[in-house]
């Protein structure tokens, strides 16, 4: 069986988006795949209720526990390798972990750790994507699922949505409608990923 562990910080919608559609999609008789644990850097992240309400593991870990960015992602490492599985590495989906991995984070999961970034990739990295995109008048705006390397999202493209920038769109207005696009290319993004 591979395993899949989601990392999270808050609400875990596009979390709860890929674990709907595993279930719906039978990930487990299709691909020998699941999501078998959700962890946190944040102990109040709403996302957890579902995962527990979903019979799937969580787990919380603070980043503010640790004197360094470096000594946090090693306990995050440690704690994802305990669902690695002979023959069947351990595939790590960021949805919504508002955290920089280190470089030595990204390498160890080289190939097998997604993020999924509100703007069309390679424009907007970084925060504030919504609202940069208004300001530079774009007609289109979206998300990117890609691979994470250790620069910050630019790695390898896995899946696009493409929205259209509306007139009147304000930053929350175009961020809900990409939003709804991410739910569904990131699970489209990891079912491709396990039939690798």
């Amino acid at each position: 069986m591979k395993n899949i562990v989601i990392l999270i910080s808050g609400g875990g919608s596009n979390m709860a988006a890929i674990v709907n559609t595993a279930q719906r999609e039978h990930w487990s008789e299709k691909y020998g795949a699941r999501v078998a644990a959700v962890i946190s850097n944040k102990a109040d992240a709403k996302g957890l209720v579902f995962a527990r309400d979903h019979g799937i593991a969580t787990e919380v870990l603070d980043h503010k526990a640790f004197a360094s960015r470096e000594a946090f992602d090693a306990a995050l490492a440690q704690l994802i390798d305990r669902f690695d599985m002979p023959g069947h590495p351990v595939l790590v989906v960021l949805a919504g972990f508002m955290r920089i991995l280190t470089p030595g984070f990204a390498e160890h999961y080289a190939g097998r750790l997604t993020n999924i970034h509100p703007s069309l990739l390679p424009a907007f990295t970084g925060l504030h994507t919504h609202q940069r995109a208004l300001d530079a008048g774009c007609k289109f705006a979206g998300a990117t699922v890609h691979l994470v390397t250790a620069e910050l999202d630019h790695g390898p493209i896995l899946d696009q949505a493409v929205v259209p920038v509306l007139p009147g769109d304000t930053a929350d207005t175009l961020a809900a409608r990409i939003l709804t696009q991410e739910h569904l290319i990131y699970p489209r993004a990891v079912a491709q990923l396990l039939q690798k």
